[in-house]
């Protein structure tokens, strides 16, 4: 077993029965309490988990050291995928993690982090910060008890790790992939079989071969989580998720008992944090690519012919799931609409290459 792998297997391990305790202190009387505790779906090591000790730090210094988050690493209160019930119940104060991860309970929670075949990343994020976007998922949320603060912005993901070549659907049949999302439903209709595995336990999943390929984040995420060592092919692009959101979930009742100062204070660290991150991340990605390809990875992307397919397929799933969620047909129309706007004026601004003036 390698270092890695001990080091997974005690990240898995450390769960530490906080919670309870914690949710006792917490609920209804955040207005006494100068700390947040916040259950991370993500390990504090790596990016996505720093980021909510950045907004912690911002706050931090808003408030002049007055208030805080305490964020807990992966399994410290409750594990990754309990993190949006458990704060709907009260059981922990406030959760981060991916938007994508709700829609188990929320269909159109898929809009704003697993939405194969994107509109482009630009517009998703306008119309999450700008659109209907945030407005249409609070609604949904209202009834769970949950506030919601679109806190990290991510780009468009690559399509994966595999340990073979895929040159056509066939490749497909019989894979099996750690993926997130209506992705998962897509790939299902080639005959692959799915599973949707917490990060902290992706690395193991791929090692040990309980999965065959696996998509988790964005390059510099991937390589931090050692992937590059277990798997030969990045597959490009990544029709699975155009953009995504981490987000700060906090139990209605502790947002309603903080004060304004106080919630102004979170929500300018979070609007804050997504413009950082903004400009720095797509630089940070081609950066980390250039460090795999020289330690071997080999890079592809998956051929026109195999994208085509799982288009026609994601228009299959997308039908089913605008007939059974009115929800979610609501929220996709929005967010298509939204993102035509933005084309126009793309269209209108778009400059002919040099080669098109001169012809050839």
């Amino acid at each position: 077993m390698t270092t890695k792998s001990l080091k997974h297997l005690t990240t898995t391990a450390r769960i530490i029965p906080l919670a309870a305790a914690i949710a006792a202190a917490a609920v209804g009387t955040a207005h006494a309490s100068e700390r947040l505790d916040v259950a991370s779906a993500y390990s504090t090591q790596n990016l996505f988990g720093q980021s909510a000790k950045n907004i912690s730090e911002r706050i931090k210094m808003m408030s002049s050291g007055e208030f805080e988050f305490a964020v807990h690493d992966p399994g410290e209160l409750v594990p990754p995928f309990e993190i949006f019930n458990s704060v709907s119940s009260g059981a922990i104060p406030a959760g981060w993690t991916s938007i994508a991860y709700l829609s188990g309970n929320l269909p159109i929670a898929n809009l704003y982090g697993a939405l194969p075949f994107s509109p482009p990343a630009e517009a998703v994020f306008s119309w999450t910060s700008a659109g209907e976007g945030s407005e249409l998922l609070q609604k949904a949320l209202d009834p769970y008890n949950v506030k919601f603060l679109a806190c990290s912005y991510l780009p468009q993901e690559p399509g994966g790790w595999f340990n073979k070549e895929i040159n056509s659907t066939d490749d497909l049949n019989g894979l099996s992939m750690r993926i997130s999302g209506l992705g998962a439903q897509v790939l299902n209709k080639f005959g692959a079989s799915t599973q949707l595995i917490p990060g902290n336990e992706v690395y193991l999943s791929l090692e040990r071969g309980r999965v065959d390929a696996a998509e988790f984040s964005i390059p510099q995420v991937d390589s931090a989580m050692g992937l590059d060592e277990i798997a030969e092919y990045y597959y490009f692009p990544g029709w699975q998720q155009g953009a995504g959101w981490l987000a700060l979930l906090i139990n209605q009742s502790v947002w309603d008992g903080y004060s304004d100062a106080q919630r102004g204070q979170i929500s300018t660290a979070c609007q804050a944090n997504i413009q950082k991150e903004a400009d720095e991340v797509i630089p940070a990605q081609v950066e980390t690519l250039r460090e795999l390809e020289e330690s071997g990875v080999k890079i592809r992307r998956f051929p026109d012919e195999v994208l085509n397919a799982l288009h026609d397929s994601w228009d299959e799933v997308r039908s089913e799931l605008v007939a059974e969620s009115p929800e979610f047909d609501e929220a996709y129309t929005s967010l298509m609409e939204h993102a035509e706007k933005m084309q126009q004026w793309h269209d209108l601004q778009t400059l002919p290459s040099k080669t098109d003036v001169q012809g050839d």
